[in-house]
Formats: C-alpha cells, sequence, structure tokens
C-alpha cells in the first residue's frame, strides 16, 4: 500500500509539469499521507517505521499472555487431571 502510494505521488508530481494543478494534488496526497491519523502520525511516518500497528499487536499480545498466565493458573490441576484420564484410557 505505501509502495502504491508513493508511486502515485510520483506520478502526480511528473504531471505537475504538463498542469501545476497536478503539484497541488501531489502536496496534498503527501500532506494526507503524513497527518492520516488524529496522533499526527500516518502512512508516512518521520521515522521511517509504522509502529501502529506493531503497538496494536503488542497490545494484543499482551492481553492475551496476561489471559494464559491467568488462566493457566487456575486450572492446571484439572488439565492435569484430565490428561491423565486421557493417557490412561488410551493405554
Amino acid at each position: 500500500m505505501f509502495v502504491l502510494l508513493l508511486v502515485l505521488i510520483v506520478v502526480v508530481f511528473g504531471l505537475g509539469f504538463l498542469n501545476p494543478l497536478w503539484w497541488v494534488a501531489a502536496a496534498v496526497l503527501v500532506f494526507a499521507a503524513t497527518r492520516h491519523d488524529r496522533g499526527g502520525g500516518g502512512w508516512i511516518r518521520r521515522d521511517g517505521s509504522d509502529l501502529g500497528e506493531y503497538r496494536d499487536y503488542e497490545h494484543l499480545r499482551d492481553r492475551q499472555d496476561r489471559w494464559d498466565r491467568r488462566y493457566n493458573r487456575r486450572h492446571r490441576a484439572r488439565w492435569r487431571r484430565e490428561d491423565r484420564r486421557d493417557r490412561e484410557r488410551r493405554g
């Protein structure tokens, strides 16, 4: 998506040699790409990274880890009993 946006900006900028109005359109695209989110970050970030998606992933991973730890502590003995019963049934 990012590469397509860059290609579009370059093409629109190139069309600016035919009509200067295209340069304005390219400037608007660049502005919209850099200021897309309310927080100021967008498709193109100042540091060259896209941290928004990673933060979402990190938040989801942390929530899943907390849930797993909480659930594992509560039901560890029951799981062991069920595993033992399954092994006895098979063997």
